[in-house]
Order: C-alpha cells, then structure tokens, then sequence
C-alpha cells in the first residue's frame, strides 16, 4: 500500500490591489494553521518521500511554516495551480513510485478525495484552511475512482 497526503493550503490574506491570486501571502492565522499542520504530521508519523507544491505563494508560504516533514524538499508542480480532479489524478499517477507523496494547494484537491475515495467528486464536504486527507491506495494500481480508502481527515 501506499499513502497520499493531500494538504489544503492555509489561510491567506485577500489580494491587495494590483495583486495576483497567485502572489497572495499566507495570513497570521494561516502560518499558525500550518504550523499546526506539520506538528500533525509529525504526530502521526507521515513523513513523505515526495512532495509536490503549486507555485501560488499562500501554498509556498504553507509548506515553508510545516517546518521539518521528513527532510524532503517541495518540487514546485504548476500543474496543480486551479487543477481539475482529472488532472490531478493524472499527477498522482505519474508518481505511483512515491510511497508517501503530499500534493498541496486547492481547489481539486477536495474533489480528488472524494473522486478517489467514493469514485464522485460531487461527494465532497470540503476542506478547511490547512486541513490534511489522508488516502490509503494500493502500491501498484493506477489511479481511478474509487481506489483509495480515506484513513485520516484533520483541520486546525
């Protein structure tokens, strides 16, 4: 079996005038959620061996506060900035050798849980700033719906 670990950017301040959804920074209350979210990781032993970040700066600043995870840097993915499910999934699988890979940003990621757990994305709850899913696949198998088991959901 192996894990993904899907993080749900924290947090982030409104764009300023002139600013980028892209360039919106993590706000007070988000580097204290993914704080809490690296300690959470930690807790529970879920140190990845892969991690890919978008390139929107609220999901750079969160993954900056998790603090140590495992010593493995994020590779920046662009793909995952405003990704669909689909695409995702086609990411996921393009790393099936990951035993533990995290995938950071949203939206999609939310939709990727519930595609991947229930096989619909119209199942999806939601996932709060900073919040973690936890998915259970089998080593080798491909990626489609309804594949994974959903072993833990945390938000701070």
């Amino acid at each position: 079996m192996r894990d993904l670990i899907l993080l749900r950017h924290a947090h982030a301040d409104a764009a300023g005038a002139g600013q980028s959804d892209l360039d919106r920074p993590l706000s007070a209350t988000g580097r204290d959620e993914a704080r809490a979210a690296g300690d959470w990781l930690r807790e529970h032993g879920l140190r990845p061996d892969r991690v890919l970040c978008s390139p929107a700066a609220r999901t750079r600043d969160t993954f900056a506060a998790l603090g140590d995870i495992g010593g493995v840097a994020a590779t920046l993915e662009p793909a995952i900035y405003e990704a669909s499910p689909g695409t995702l999934a086609a990411l996921v699988d393009a790393h099936r050798d990951a035993e533990r890979l995290l995938l950071g940003h949203n939206p999609g990621l939310e939709q990727l849980a519930a595609l991947m757990h229930s096989g619909q994305t119209g199942d999806y709850r939601g996932m709060p700033p900073g919040g973690i899913a936890v998915l259970h696949l089998p080593m080798d198998a491909a990626i489609e719906p309804g594949i994974a088991a959903l072993t833990q959901f945390w938000w701070p």
